[in-house]
């Protein structure tokens, strides 16, 4: 059994941010700045929520009688509480001996074209284990841009307008974008799992550096130029984000609807038709929000029984990017014509390139994955090589 990284990962970010947001709150009411402060516990409280009722979603605490843990996530400890049992978990694995629950059948990554199947016993601690690992996965997606995204583009626009980047105010942003890169490199690791479930992937660091330094840099970006933006157009930014939150949550409904396919009804067993609708709604919601800040990867199929689509849609990907760079160069030369920030042009011109390098140079490490630092790069070559060229 591997040790919980992750979910320690998750949990620190967690309580690095809901602190950092907290202490800045204080700043705001001490020096009259009231609605900085509601707009700050306002995102940290929603994030806050909305990890404690995933959790208990995940881990179908609905059903059963734990009134301490409820407790517990009332007071929003739920991460804190879910780590120290993962983490119990791990060291009390081994010590006893325990009857396998099931056998997984994974298939190798193909050596010289051949690849292997090979089979492994999972027991009940691996399987508990499994359960907090995909719990804290989905999390950290829904805490970085349901929560962290807001919260980031928020201390941005009020740095840009006091022209002043404090300590506490500084923190909360390191900490939020580590938040939001982290979100989106789960889901990568996510996209990866379930696209290639069949096979034993391993992702080794370099993997891990080039999503880090692909998200980063298309995140940090995006959100610095949403942030311009709304510093010389006010007005205009709400319309820009609602759009693009409104059209790619809708996305993946109108391909549903397109498919002809009946509605999905064993998403989750606890939940009637309407409930399901709801959650089909909130999880379009979420998808909507990470395509606001940058590429998803793992694409939402409402028509699939799992609800994610498994082969690498290389169109969708190329049709976003070149929309976000279309987007991201409009929305900069509305700052350039409007902005007063610079007495000088030259200066502006400087800042918008650098943003348009940054954006690219994300671009590149993302071509660098998956042309040479991707775990299933040798499938996904030979499928695109193999795919016959479409009649004209």
């Amino acid at each position: 059994m591997k040790l919980p990284i992750s979910i320690l990962v998750s949990v620190f970010l967690f309580t690095a941010e809901t602190t950092a947001a907290l202490y800045l709150s204080f700043t705001y009411s001490s020096t009259g700045e009231g609605f900085y402060r509601g707009l700050t516990i306002l995102f940290t409280t929603l994030q806050s929520v909305l990890v404690q009722l995933t959790l208990t979603f995940i881990h179908r605490d609905l059903k059963r009688d734990r009134p301490l843990v409820f407790l517990l996530h009332i007071l929003q400890l739920g991460p804190i509480v879910r780590c120290l049992e993962a983490f119990y978990i791990y060291g009390s694995s081994g010590k006893v001996e325990e009857p396998y629950v099931s056998i997984i059948r994974k298939k190798r990554m193909p050596r010289g074209g051949v690849s292997e199947e090979v089979e492994e016993q999972v027991g009940r601690a691996e399987g508990k284990m499994v359960t907090h690992r995909a719990a804290f996965a989905r999390t950290a997606v829904i805490q970085a841009f349901l929560g962290s995204a807001p919260q980031l583009t928020l201390q941005a626009y009020i740095s840009v307008l006091q022209r002043a980047v404090p300590i506490r105010r500084g923190t909360l942003m390191i900490v939020s974008l580590l938040s939001i890169v982290y979100g989106a490199l789960r889901c990568n690791v996510l996209a990866i799992k379930i696209k290639y479930d069949d096979y034993e992937v391993e992702m080794r660091p370099p993997a891990y550096l080039c999503i880090f330094l692909w998200r980063s840099l298309e995140i940090s970006t995006r959100v610095a130029v949403l942030v311009l933006f709304s510093s010389a157009l006010r007005i205009w930014v709400l319309p820009v984000v609602l759009t693009n939150l409104l059209v790619f949550s809708l996305y993946p409904w109108v391909l549903f609807w397109r498919s002809g396919a009946p509605f999905p009804e064993d998403v989750e067993k606890m939940l009637t038709r309407v409930g399901t609708t709801v959650a089909l709604s909130l999880l379009t919601l979420l998808y909507g929000a990470i395509s606001v800040f940058c590429w998803p990867a793992v694409g939402l199929d409402l028509a699939d029984p799992d609800l994610i689509g498994r082969s690498e849609n290389w169109r969708r990907l190329v049709a976003y990017y070149l929309l976000r760079l279309a987007e991201n160069a409009t929305l900069i030369m509305l700052w350039w014509a409007f902005q007063t920030e610079f007495r000088q042009q030259l200066h502006a011109t400087l800042l918008a390139l650098q943003l348009f390098a940054g954006y690219a140079t994300g671009l590149i490490f993302m071509l660098i994955l998956y042309r040479f630092c991707h775990p299933c790069r040798k499938l996904f070559l030979s499928n695109v090589s193999c795919e016959p060229p479409s009649n004209p």
